[in-house]
């Protein structure tokens, strides 16, 4: 079982940035694919980014350019680094852990001011 804890979410004013963590509570080693999802009032949750075992990532294109996920694997913690930021990235933001199933944290939350 993987337990998953993000942090990082909080006010901020258009074309700021923020940077998320993810800390896992084991290898990212035994984890298929990290990801970031997020949930804006009243839509589906959708993907932000992910990243493979191997590295590859992959992001929405709203995201594109403006958000980056990393990892850091001697502390099993994944990062989603978020600039430029606009009212519409506003979201509970979740972090995600493909292994055979799906592990997800509590999310934490954005918000964008215009």
């Amino acid at each position: 079982q993987v337990q998953l804890v993000e942090s990082g979410g909080g006010l901020v004013q258009a074309g700021g940035s923020l940077r998320l963590s993810c800390a896992t509570s084991g290898s990212l080693f035994s984890i298929n694919v990290m990801g970031w999802y997020r949930q804006a009032p009243g839509k589906q949750r959708e993907l932000v980014a992910a990243m493979t075992f191997g590295g590859s990532t992959n992001y929405a294109d709203s995201v594109k350019g403006r958000f980056t996920i990393s990892r850091d694997n001697a502390k099993n913690t994944v990062f989603l680094q978020m600039n430029s930021l606009k009212p519409e990235d506003t979201a509970v933001y979740y972090c995600n852990a493909k292994l055979i199933t799906d592990y997800w944290g509590k999310g934490t939350l954005v918000t964008v001011s215009s």
